[in-house]
C-alpha cells in the first residue's frame, strides 16, 4: 500500500503510540482483543475538515477519527475512500482502520487560532466515531472536552452504544455548547440488521441508548435511513420502526431512501446477489448505470407513506430532501440557543449512509 515506507518496525499490540513523535509515522497494530481487525496509527496533521459551502451538506466543519470502519455496513457511502490509501472498500474497509490517534492534540490547536468562529463541528459524517477502534482508543472524550471549552457547538451521528461511556461527559458540553445526538437505527428486523450490518450493535441495543440520552435530558433524532426497497418500504415495516423509535424516547426522526455511490454499489450488489437474489432486477432498475439516488418517483412514494404514520407514532419527522444545510438544534434542552437554519435540499447521502 502507499503507506509501506512510512512502516515502523516491531510494535507492542498493547502499547499505544508515544505523541512525543512528530513525524507523521505509521505504525500496524495487531491485538488479540480485536480478532480479525488491524489498526493503522497515524499522526494527523489536522483535525478540522472545512466542508466548501457549495456542498450541500447540513454543516461547514467535521472530524473524522477513524478511516474505515469495523460496523461493516454493506450500504455505507464511505466505502470507496479506502481506495485512496490502496486498499478495498469490501473487507478492507471493515478490518483495516486508520486511527489519528494525535487528533486531540492537533485540534486543541486549531481551536486555539483567532482565526476560529466556533462553528458547528460534526461527527460521524464519514465513518463512525464510536466503532469498535474508540474502545481501545478512546478519542472520543477529548475530542467533546476540547470543542466544549473552546465554545464550538457540535453534532454527532452514531451506530455505536459506545457513546453511552461519555454520557457525563457530553451533559457537561452541553450546559457550554448546542449539543446535538442522532443514533442511526436504519435495521427493525433482526435477520436483516445482522446481513447487513453485521459490525454493528443490535437494534435493541441502540434503542435503548436512546432512551439512556433521552433520561440524561437530549433530545435524541434517529435516522431511519437507508430505508431499503422491497426490504424496509412495507407500511407495517416503516410502522414497526416508528413504533420502537417513539417508546425509546426520541423526539424526531430523519427518514431517507438508500443511496448507492459508486464505490459502494459493486459491494452491496454483491451482497445482495448473494442475501436476495430475487431483487438484483428490481434494484439495477432502481440504481441504473452510475445513478446513486433512488428516482424522484419513489422518494415522493416513500414520503406519502411515511409522513402520516409519523404524525401517527407524535414524532417530529423529516424527510432527508428537506435537511438544513447549515447549523444544528441543540439536543439538550439546557444547553445555548442553537442557531436557527432555513431549510434546504438535503446531501444526496448525508452522514453514514
Amino acid at each position: 500500500m502507499r503507506w509501506q515506507g512510512q512502516k515502523l518496525g516491531d510494535v507492542d499490540a498493547a502499547a499505544l503510540p508515544g505523541l512525543e513523535n512528530r513525524s507523521n509515522v505509521l505504525r500496524t497494530v495487531t491485538t488479540p482483543d480485536f480478532a480479525g481487525m488491524t489498526f493503522h496509527e497515524v499522526l494527523s496533521k489536522s483535525a478540522l475538515n472545512h466542508v466548501p459551502g457549495a456542498s450541500r451538506m447540513p454543516f461547514a466543519w467535521t472530524i473524522n477519527p477513524y478511516r474505515g470502519c469495523s460496523h461493516a455496513c454493506v450500504y455505507c457511502f464511505a466505502r470507496g475512500t479506502h481506495e485512496y490509501l490502496d486498499l478495498d472498500g469490501g473487507s478492507d474497509f471493515d478490518s483495516q482502520i486508520v486511527v489519528k490517534v494525535n487528533v486531540v492534540e492537533v485540534l486543541q490547536k486549531e481551536l486555539r487560532k483567532g482565526s476560529w468562529e466556533h462553528e458547528t463541528v460534526a461527527l460521524g459524517t464519514n465513518t463512525d466515531p464510536y466503532q469498535r477502534a474508540e474502545g481501545r482508543y478512546k478519542l472520543m472524550p477529548g475530542i467533546i472536552e476540547a470543542l466544549a471549552a473552546s465554545g464550538t457547538p457540535m453534532s454527532i451521528l452514531t451506530k455505536g452504544t459506545l457513546i453511552r461511556r461519555d454520557i457525563p461527559l457530553l451533559v457537561k458540553a452541553a450546559q457550554r455548547v448546542p449539543v446535538d445526538i442522532q443514533m442511526s437505527i436504519a435495521m427493525y428486523d433482526d435477520d436483516l440488521q445482522k446481513a447487513i450490518e453485521p459490525g454493528t450493535p443490535t437494534t435493541q441495543a441502540r434503542l435503548d441508548t436512546v432512551r439512556a440520552l433521552r433520561d440524561a435530558g437530549f433530545r435524541v433524532t434517529v435516522f431511519l435511513m437507508p430505508i431499503m426497497p422491497h426490504m424496509t418500504d412495507s407500511v407495517e415495516a416503516i410502522d414497526t420502526a416508528l413504533r420502537r423509535i417513539k417508546e425509546a424516547g426520541a423526539s424526531r426522526v430523519i427518514y431517507g431512501a438508500l443511496h448507492l455511490r459508486a464505490g459502494v454499489k459493486p459491494w452491496f450488489m454483491q451482497w445482495l446477489g448473494e442475501f436476495r437474489p430475487d431483487l438484483v432486477s428490481s434494484y439495477r432498475g432502481l440504481y441504473p448505470g452510475v445513478s446513486a439516488e433512488a428516482p424522484k418517483g419513489y422518494r415522493q412514494w416513500l414520503a406519502k407513506r411515511a409522513r402520516p404514520l409519523i404524525r401517527m407514532h407524535g414524532l417530529d419527522g423529516q424527510h432527508e430532501d428537506d435537511y438544513p444545510v447549515r447549523g444544528i438544534r441543540s439536543s439538550a434542552p439546557h444547553g445555548r440557543p442553537a442557531p436557527s437554519v432555513a431549510p434546504a435540499p438535503a446531501p444526496a447521502q448525508p452522514m453514514l449512509f
